[in-house]
């Protein structure tokens, strides 16, 4: 019994792991394959097989033509020096060359002499669902072969487009997809007879999917602190102030500032004019005086000069003393008014004084807030002298200041505008962001309940493992019960086997015949059924090598 249980073991690891794959067919194998059938629809081609039927119309002629530009495109990309042209036809030796760099870009091996063989059995090993044959490519610009060899032409430019895609990315569908290449290998090793290997990769496909498992929930935890984190800055959008609105305060109070300044240099103005009219009153009316004493002093030098030439008498004398009180009056009463006048020029001073020193404070807040609107080029400098305005001031209001505040105004506005259409923009970022959140939500959630179903998965899992663990222990515990049971039985029997010892010795050879004769039997029965599980062994193994071949086909990736 143990050596054919050892042939079935063995039989079995040779049907299923022990040995490779069966290797691909060869070329030889193809051509006698496929020279017996029809070609199938092909997976691999994107147009309609209605495409190189030669068909009429607007639509076809634009068919042909999107198929002759992706086909220069492709050759253009290769650096081949031939170009395909709808009209005129292209000639034989360009279709020719055309279809033999194709198949090279296919790696497939084309003889110089027997191309078109080589062509049409590619096209029919590789199920191209446009047929074509050696006479169709001996004058393949006719018009009725130019539309199926322009066919073929695109469906070969996309296999080779595929191919070319399938070098720069070689990692396959089922590597690609964790899951179907778990599926896969389990089923490898399970139809080898590997359980060790089997468990392992399970073990390893857990890990993974609780690492992955840790790694979303660390995504999601971050996911809801950015959402708390954004929801918090929106809120704080909401309620503050906008971009604008706050803009819009800073140009009110600049433009309060701009109206305090106007109606200040205004005022300002019209003192310093008033002034300057007072200042001129008082030069004219000191012009008047000086006048006036220069002609008294010029009267008083005559007077002097006919009084030496006079001869004088007392009655002169006492007319001259009394003319001399009287002039000394009307000296008393000119200084007297003269000290009036110079306290009014004081007063005049003084009040000029302080008006000059208000001009500077005001010129010095008005330096100010001109730094504080960045125009430093623009400074008053108040002067003591000057006849205008501007000359007191330093700088010309109307020709200077007041363009470069308008100029100010002019960009606040403009910056103003910037802001708001910023404003704008964020507020779509605002609502794109939003969006993207929603869908993460959603993929989130997906994930989560992804999530929730393997876990329910283990759960039940593990709940299996431990009833039948349970089970396991009871029914550990039972056959103890039962081992304890026999061995007092067999002591019994041990003892009544003694008793019936020489009895049994007589029966003994009679039995040995009989048993001989019934292992003989039963050992004919179970090679007779190692036989039927080896056949049926056999076909599966069949079976299997041609899910490998399914699975290691190029058509199938």
């Amino acid at each position: 019994m143990r050596g054919g249980e050892a042939a079935v073991k063995r039989r079995k690891t040779v049907g299923f792991g022990g040995a490779p794959p069966p290797p691909p067919p060869s070329i030889e194998q193809h051509r006698q394959h496929f020279n017996s059938r029809d070609s199938d629809a092909s997976f691999a081609s994107s147009r309609p097989s209605s495409v190189g039927l030669g068909g009429r119309g607007n639509d076809d002629r634009s068919h042909q033509s999107s198929m002759i530009r992706v086909i220069n495109a492709f050759l253009s990309a290769q650096c081949f020096p031939i170009v395909i042209r709808g009209n005129p036809v292209p000639s034989v030796k360009d279709i020719t060359e055309t279809l033999k760099f194709l198949l090279s870009a296919l790696d497939y091996p084309c003889d110089s002499n027997k191309w078109d063989e080589d062509i049409v059995f590619f096209l029919r090993s590789h199920s191209c669902p446009h047929k074509i044959t050696k006479s169709s490519l001996k004058a393949p610009n006719t018009p009725h072969n130019w539309p199926t060899i322009l066919a073929v032409v695109f469906w070969l430019v996309e296999h080779a487009r595929h191919r070319q895609h399938r070098v720069s990315n070689p990692t396959s569908v089922p590597e690609a997809n964790s899951m179907s290449f778990y599926a896969s290998q389990t089923y490898l090793h399970y139809i080898r007879g590997e359980d060790d290997l089997e468990n392992a990769l399970d073990d390893e496909f857990i890990g993974k999917l609780d690492a992955e498992k840790t790694n979303m929930a660390e995504t999601i935890s971050g996911c809801h602190d950015m959402k708390g984190e954004l929801e918090a800055k929106l809120e704080s959008l909401r309620r503050g102030p906008s971009k604008k609105e706050s803009l819009e305060r800073v140009e009110a109070d600049l433009e309060k500032d701009v109206n305090k300044f106007r109606t200040i240099v205004v005022e300002y103005t019209d003192r310093i004019q008033a002034v300057e009219k007072a200042v001129e009153e008082k030069d004219k009316e000191l012009k008047a005086k000086e006048e006036e004493r220069e002609r008294i002093s010029q009267e008083n030098k005559e007077l002097k000069k006919s009084v030496e030439l006079q001869n004088f008498s007392a009655r002169d004398v006492e007319r001259m003393r009394r003319e001399l009180q009287a002039v000394e009056r009307d000296v008393a009463e000119a200084e007297v008014v003269r000290d009036g006048w110079d306290q009014k020029a004081w007063e005049l001073n003084s009040h000029i004084r302080n008006q000059f020193h208000q001009i500077q404070t005001l010129a010095i807040d008005c330096n100010q807030a001109l730094r504080r609107l960045k125009l430093d080029d623009i400074q008053f400098v108040v002067k003591e002298r000057g006849e205008t305005p501007a000359a007191v001031m330093g700088v010309d209001y109307k020709s200077v200041v007041k363009p470069a505040l308008c100029s100010l105004y002019d960009g606040i506005k403009g910056s103003s505008a910037e802001k708001v259409e910023e404003l704008i923009t964020l507020q779509h970022q605002m609502s794109e962001m939003a969006s993207k959140m929603e869908s993460k939500k959603s993929l989130l959630e997906s994930v989560q309940l992804q999530i929730s179903e393997l876990e329910e998965k283990m759960r039940l899992v593990k709940k299996e493992t431990q009833e039948f663990t349970t089970k396991c222990d009871m029914e550990a515990k039972t056959m103890v019960e039962c081992v304890k049971t026999e061995a007092f039985n067999l002591e019994v029997v041990e003892k009544e086997a003694a008793e019936y010892l020489k009895a049994s010795e007589l029966s003994l050879q009679e039995a040995e015949k009989k048993a001989e004769e019934e292992v003989q039997a039963c050992a004919a029965q179970l090679f007779a059924i190692i036989d039927r599980r080896y056949i049926k062994r056999a076909s599966r193994s069949t079976m299997v090598s041609r899910d490998w071949m399914a699975l290691t086909d190029p058509r199938v990736c």
